[in-house]
């Protein structure tokens, strides 16, 4: 996994978790879920990129 790839979904797990908690201090419930599938979204691409990797060595 390239420096850039880990940045990249290191700032949209980042954003994930602020719009959770954001959603979570103001009661909005979808922010919540947007803060969630954020994060997961991060988590697939982290493991498609681990996956990329095991293969290219």
């Amino acid at each position: 996994m390239g420096f850039e790839d880990k940045t990249k979904n290191a700032a949209e797990d980042a954003k994930g978790k602020a719009k959770e908690a954001w959603g979570k201090a103001t009661g909005d419930d979808e922010k919540v879920a947007e803060g969630k599938a954020d994060q997961a979204s991060s988590d697939i691409k982290g493991a498609g990129e681990k996956v990329k990797d095991a293969f290219d060595h």
